[in-house]
């Protein structure tokens, strides 16, 4: 629905979202009135290049054909079921998704913070039952994000971030580390750890990249003290990274992966997939959802995944990636380029993020920041250098004016 169909004023549909939404977010104000490719376009038709795509969920291009043709076609044909039949969209999905990422099996979620509770329940219940009563602790990273419920916000390394403070104690069963000091991660280990979860890439964090010897030294300890190694890849899985997911760059393989963001291709799902042992955990009872799994979504996902593989955007995120970087590396006031992939974050020396992406949808890319010194960029995988070099331009300008 667009706002001529509403017969609202812009300031009207503005003022009834301020009435009636309880507001957590810092909104720009513009109305997303249509989006398309890499753009944007606000109620005027004024098109905003999109370096954020929902937060690294449109990875596929805002509004993909074929994407949006999977949904009518079957939201025509059943839009929503429970899980006690068997669904088409979900089952063709579930091989997918299995035989591309090299993983037995998938639970169905509909977002990233549900996939990562239901990876940590797993995970828990998993050591409990086949160890001890006690085998339950979880070994995450300090400065990571893994999501807003209360499993979740525990598992997140940021104690004195928004998402926690006023709630109360955390979820017991977390012990934090430095990210990518392996040492530290094996002495935070106690005969009653479980498992280690980490991001691949830190994205809340700043973008910062696990080291190839953080990752293999980590599933080496995890397998020589029968413990598991968690991948929250909720923003880097689906090819962000330059592959399908961001661990197949590292040569491992994770006991359990959530994932959601890109999968779903602009629809709401989550999922984890475990190997065939650590998935027994979950039994009849154990864990379930209403909408995990849904119809439409499922069908979404299968078709953002076909149009991944045969426009080989995993190959393009890497490109562009790789080039984008090295334009970056000649702004002025920064301190480091960094990212894997088209996840590209960018520490300024001496200028306000906040205010940097600020002056960048002044003039009309939007971009996001992390804290007063990291801008990060998560664009559509199907940008071209073109759309790049566009947006270095704008990142310059909105640098040079903010440091004055």
């Amino acid at each position: 629905m667009k706002l001529k169909d509403t017969g609202l004023t812009a300031a009207e549909l503005k003022a009834k979202a301020s009435r009636y939404i309880i507001e957590t977010y810092e909104r720009f104000d513009f109305i997303a009135d249509s989006t398309k490719g890499v753009y944007m376009y606000d109620e005027q038709g004024t098109p905003y290049l999109d370096f954020y795509a929902g937060i690294a969920v449109n990875s596929v291009g805002n509004c993909n054909e074929r994407v949006v043709k999977a949904v009518q076609q079957q939201a025509e044909t059943a839009m929503q079921v429970f899980n006690y039949p068997y669904s088409v969209p979900q089952a063709l999905l579930a091989e997918k998704v299995c035989t591309t990422i090299g993983m037995d099996k998938i639970f169905y979620q509909n977002s990233g913070t549900e996939a990562n509770e239901a990876m940590i329940k797993m995970a828990r219940k998993y050591g409990v039952e086949k160890y001890d009563e006690s085998r339950y602790n979880i070994v995450t990273a300090a400065n990571s994000f893994h999501g807003r419920t209360f499993g979740a916000m525990s598992a997140t390394g940021q104690p004195d971030n928004a998402c926690q403070i006023g709630f109360g104690g955390m979820t017991p069963g977390f012990t934090y580390a430095p990210y990518n000091d392996l040492e530290a991660f094996k002495a935070a280990c106690t005969k009653d750890t479980i498992a280690i979860m980490i991001e691949p890439v830190q994205g809340e964090g700043g973008v910062n990249p696990a080291t190839q010897e953080f990752m293999t030294g980590l599933r080496k300890f995890c397998d020589e003290n029968e413990m598991l190694l968690l991948l929250d890849e909720v923003q880097t899985g689906w090819c962000r990274t330059g592959k399908y997911m961001s661990f197949m760059n590292y040569g491992i393989k994770p006991d359990i992966v959530s994932m959601a963001k890109a999968l779903g291709g602009g629809m709401p799902i989550g999922a984890i997939c475990a190997t065939e042992e650590v998935a027994k955990a979950f039994t009849s009872g154990s864990h379930g959802t209403t909408f995990g799994g849904h119809p439409v979504c499922c069908a979404a996902a299968l078709a953002a995944i076909e149009e991944m593989e045969d426009k080989h955007l995993a190959d393009n995120a890497a490109k562009m990636g790789a080039y984008f970087m090295e334009k970056l590396k000649a702004l002025p006031h920064i301190k480091e380029v960094r990212g894997q992939g088209l996840l590209v974050g960018v520490e300024l020396d001496g200028v306000n993020a906040v205010e940097v992406k600020h002056k960048c949808f002044d003039r009309k890319l939007l971009i996001t920041a992390i804290g007063e010194s990291v801008i990060r960029m998560v664009p559509p995988l199907i940008i071209t250098e073109a759309d790049c070099d566009k947006a270095f331009e704008i990142i310059k300008e909105a640098v040079e004016e903010a440091a004055g």
